[in-house]
């Protein structure tokens, strides 16, 4: 099996996860180089996972002969720029989501990465989660015959600082995108009408820096499904990841996996493990799977399972929500594609 040089492209927590998981765990992955603006930190991270190279500048991973893929886990608004670059650069091309705040960049974007027919995957690792591959299994077997409302809850265990919420793009674009995938993912119909509603619950600084802490979706789907969606900031009880589908014979429920399936119970009541912190720990094998599936793809020259276009549509719903939050009305899904 041929090694596949890899150059990674930020170097905050998400970067890390990624490095640590493309050194240790796969075994056809070769990781040569990473870049970050922060060069002390690059430097860190690569002599953590035994990374040959370091860079402050990612020209060097776009411009490296030997680098056959680019993972891209810089900020947001630096996505499109370097998505272009490596397109044209002909590097195969894993990025984190959103793949920009903006339609026309990312339509740009997606044209030169077809123009150049290179591999490209958008990191919507939730789809590579067992549990909600088990949901989708279920309802494509048909287990609850016809899927009517899907419910999504997701809810963070405390808020980000605020100055990642100045450059976040916002609760739907930032938080709500990973269910706007999932809602897709699952229901395998597009969203054609979003209503929205939110405010500013948790932190005041939030609302100062333009953003809401809470926000519910409801969605309409092409096929006549319906979805709500709710998320939140802070649930002071952890990591709250579920899921639930309800169909003309029946419902599936994807529950919060705890830290462990102990249950205490004694004069004071029963009390259970807590959830996992954050992300990081609650998708873990996600981001090693989705990760895995990209370099098949490269190995096996096949098409990637979150494509360019699941992005798209992502965004565009994100997007949506937003201008159906600020204008207090529905709004119909302006499909670009």
């Amino acid at each position: 099996m041929k090694d596949i040089k890899i150059g990674l492209i930020g170097a905050g927590r998400i970067g890390k996860l990624h490095a640590e998981n493309l050194a240790s765990q796969i075994p056809n992955a070769k990781l040569v180089a990473l870049a970050d603006p922060e060069l002390k930190l690059a430097k860190t991270v690569a002599d953590n996972f035994n990374i040959p190279y370091h860079f402050d500048d990612y020209h060097h991973i776009i411009d490296h002969p030997e680098i056959d893929a680019v993972i891209i886990c810089s900020p947001t608004n630096t996505h499109t720029q370097i998505i272009q670059e490596a397109a044209n650069a002909g590097k195969h091309i894993f990025c984190e989501k959103p793949i920009d705040f903006d339609l026309d960049r990312t339509l740009k974007s997606l044209e030169i990465i077809k123009k150049n027919g290179i591999k490209f995957q958008v990191g919507f690792n939730r789809r590579f989660d067992p549990n909600f591959q088990s949901v989708e299994n279920k309802i494509l077997q048909g287990d609850i015959g016809d899927l009517h409302i899907l419910r999504i809850t997701s809810r963070d265990p405390a808020p980000p600082p605020i100055s990642y919420i100045e450059v976040s793009g916002g609760i739907f674009l930032d938080m709500m995108i990973h269910d706007f995938d999932m809602a897709r993912y699952l229901v395998k119909s597009e969203v054609v009408e979003v209503y929205a509603a939110g405010g500013v619950m948790v932190d005041n600084a939030i609302g100062e820096a333009g953003d809401i802490d809470t926000a519910t979706v409801t969605l309409k789907f092409a096929n006549g499904a319906l979805g709500t969606i709710d998320n939140s900031r802070q649930a002071v009880y952890g990591y709250d990841q579920r899921i639930e589908a309800f169909g003309s014979k029946g419902m599936i429920r994807a529950e919060n996996v705890a830290t462990d399936t102990c249950i205490v119970s004694n004069d004071k009541g029963s009390h259970q493990p807590p959830l996992p912190h954050f992300f990081l720990d609650r998708y873990k094998s996600s981001y090693l799977t989705e990760m895995i599936k990209f370099l098949l793809c490269i190995e096996n020259d096949s098409m990637p399972e979150v494509i360019g276009n699941d992005g798209l549509k992502a965004m565009e719903i994100a997007l949506a929500a937003k201008e159906s939050y600020l204008m207090n009305r529905p709004i119909k899904i302006k499909n670009t594609t």
